[in-house]
């Protein structure tokens, strides 16, 4: 028996760290959360550890906050909202919803036990993504090509008087840089489009009493850019919590790579199974 005990600490599921890479939990997640107005949980999408913990969140965000508590999610699309809505009513049945909703493969694991959750506490659930057609449009094309949309169309995605595609954005001048000439400007146009889309949708749905919870790959919201580049316009970045999900090797300690990606990082085994 003590023969394995030095492999003990290699069988920790998971690790919560600060941005500087202390130990934390969540607890401490909540304690941070006390006074923000928005929330960032950047999930790795076919992660188990980051899902669970996404619903514990969820559960201890809505015991304090109550009604105040807004949910949002880039994996719905702005134009399946009142498709949404209808369902958290009661209006429609679970099975209309699946069938006319555009789900993730991954929805019955991973974000059904969050929707459900909107459904029974009453809290509103905002797809707040742009629909994936219009992002596939600035990808084959370019950002102009919205603008021959039509007024309804263009009511799902971010205004385009307004929007501005900045390279100097690092997340997005990477892009540009990493893919160069195949497609490198049109890939992050359309990533920033989403996430200027992702922003509109969170701040329209904002007052100054709710408590906003966005459900998004890390990447959307790592290092403070993405969607917040383009929410930092509306809200004070210091009402704002990020979350970020890593995988290592071990997660003993935090490597120096992932310190500083959000305020908190969960760093999960490489090697724990994915639900996907």
């Amino acid at each position: 028996m003590l023969a394995f005990q030095p492999f003990a600490k290699d069988l920790e599921a998971y690790a919560i760290f600060t941005a500087e890479g202390k130990k934390a939990d969540i607890t401490k997640i909540m304690k941070a959360a006390d006074d923000k107005s928005h929330i960032f949980f950047g999930e790795l999408h076919n992660s188990a550890i980051a899902h669970w913990l996404q619903f514990e969140l969820t559960k201890r965000l809505y015991a304090v906050n109550k009604r105040r508590l807004v949910l949002g999610a880039e994996m719905f699309e702005a134009d399946n909202q009142y498709i949404i809505d209808e369902y958290l009513k009661g209006q429609i049945s679970a099975k209309s919803f699946q069938d006319e909703v555009r789900l993730w493969p991954n929805y019955n694991t991973d974000y059904k036990p969050l929707m459900e959750f909107a459904k029974e506490k009453g809290i509103p659930f905002i797809a707040t993504n742009i629909p994936r057609r219009y992002a596939s449009m600035v990808y084959k094309q370019n950002i102009d090509s919205l603008k021959g949309l039509s007024d309804m169309a263009k009511s799902f995605i971010a205004p385009l008087s307004t929007f501005r595609f900045d390279t100097s954005v690092a997340c997005y001048g990477k892009m540009v840089t990493d893919f160069g000439d195949h497609g490198g400007m049109q890939i992050a146009q359309a990533q920033a489009m989403k996430d200027a889309t992702m922003a509109h949708f969170i701040q329209k749905n904002s007052t100054k009493r709710t408590v906003f919870l966005h459900y998004n790959g890390a990447y959307h919201s790592d290092n403070k850019q993405g969607i917040i580049h383009y929410l930092k316009e509306f809200i004070d970045l210091d009402k704002i919590l990020t979350l970020s999900t890593v995988t290592q090797e071990k997660v003993d300690k935090l490597d120096d790579a992932n310190k500083g990606l959000a305020d908190f990082i969960i760093c999960v085994p490489e090697s724990f199974t994915n639900t996907h």
